[in-house]
């Protein structure tokens, strides 16, 4: 029962890192196997649109023919049980690293067959981890929009290759540990000190349940 936390953020140690941290102790506590890859320690490029994934009886047929840092690592994730994609929202969307490291995990496995079904040798279970400093509301009029926004697109794409991911949230987050020497004052320093602070917790909490149900969930199919 294998599950890979890609953690797309930039910053280590700091808010998706935890989330992905509490995620992967959930997970493990229900008996999951879990790896967590950091994006930005790769030699990682989008797809290139070259197109040798789609080349009946070719050598890279269902396959990124790509050869980088990701290479090896888009082979292990298509045989694992469970996949976590993690990134703080910028710009209304995730990081680039993620972004990228997605396109080529997933095109691949997208048929231009009738129907368009999936070529995946498995159907992972997913989830989506996101940290933002916007708070609850916003993200869902904004990011998610009932699919339509770019968040909710990204996971339909996810959810059409393999299932239908979960999503874990951090909202309103603490983003320096010194408001003071940056130009924040949009920001009120004290109120987002006192999210941290009493609401932080509640959602790494709920990030590691989330680790316990997707391991559940592996366990359920058998």
């Amino acid at each position: 029962m294998k599950v890979i936390i890609f953690d797309g953020g930039p910053r280590k140690g700091w808010n998706t890192a935890q989330m992905c941290e509490s995620f992967a102790a959930g997970a493990a506590e229900a008996g999951a196997e879990v790896e967590t890859v950091r994006l930005y320690d790769l030699d990682l490029k989008g797809c290139r649109s070259c197109f040798a994934c789609k080349v009946k009886g070719g050598a890279s047929y269902g396959r990124c023919a790509q050869r980088d840092g990701a290479s090896e690592l888009l082979g292990r994730a298509a045989q694992a049980d469970g996949l976590v994609f993690a990134s703080p929202v910028y710009f209304w969307t995730v990081t680039p690293q993620l972004h990228a490291f997605i396109e080529r995990l997933l095109f691949p496995f997208v048929s231009y067959g009738a129907g368009y079904p999936t070529l995946a040798p498995k159907r992972a279970e997913t989830a989506m981890i996101y940290t933002m400093n916007v708070k609850e509301p916003k993200f869902h009029e904004t990011y998610v929009n009932d699919g339509k926004g770019p968040l909710g697109a990204f996971e339909s794409f996810i959810g059409r290759v393999f299932t239908k991911p979960e999503r874990v949230c951090a909202f309103n987050t603490y983003q320096f540990s010194d408001y003071a020497k940056y130009d924040a004052d949009g920001w009120d320093e004290a109120e987002k000190k006192k999210w941290r602070d009493e609401e932080f917790p509640k959602e790494l909490a709920a990030a590691r349940e989330a680790g316990r149900r997707i391991a559940e969930k592996i366990k359920a199919k058998g």
